[in-house]
This record gives structure tokens, sequence and C-alpha cells, in this order.
């Protein structure tokens, strides 16, 4: 009669702790908090963030322009006209006004 020669049981220990840090090691690449989700994540909000540096951007470049405008080197009478009538609620002594 011949006998099964089993493995040893340190071998199969071996593998289950081989197989158990390789799997951590697979969560923590994808799921952990450097992972490839966190990544992701991280992107979409960098992106969101440029969006909305540039519409801040283009918010500074106006208030910019407007304030050269109307600066004591520069003064255009329209903007200074329409700012009078918005702000302080102007009019011209030849303006008829129907609320």
């Amino acid at each position: 009669m011949q006998r099964r020669k089993r493995p040893a049981l340190g071998a199969w220990a071996y593998f289950a702790v081989a197989f158990m840090l390789g799997s951590y090691f697979t969560f923590a690449a994808v799921q952990g908090g450097y992972g490839l989700f966190r990544r992701v994540e991280i992107q979409a909000e960098a992106d969101t963030l440029h969006k909305d540096l540039a519409q801040l951007d283009a918010q500074v470049a106006r208030m910019e322009n407007l304030t050269r405008r109307l600066s004591d080197g520069y003064l255009d009478l329209d903007l200074l006209d329409e700012q009078a009538r918005s702000v302080l609620g102007m009019i011209r002594s030849d303006e008829i006004v129907i609320r």
C-alpha cells in the first residue's frame, strides 16, 4: 500500500498568508486613502476648482475693467451715467419716471 503524501501544514499557511497579503494590498491600491478611486475623486475635485478659478478670474478682470473706466485718469461717461442711475437712482432733469 502506498500512502498519499500530503503537503505540510506550513506550506498551506505560507500560501494562505501570501494570498491574504496580496488581497490586502490589492484592496488598498484600489480603495485605500491613496488608491485609484481616491485619485479619481481628487482629479474631479481639481477640475471643478479649475472651473471655479476661471470664473473668478473672469469676474476679477471685469471688475478691474470697470474700476479702470471709473478712475480719475480714464473716465467713461456712459458708465458713470449708468452707475449713477442704478446705484443712486438719479435721473436727468428732462426725463419722466413712470412707476
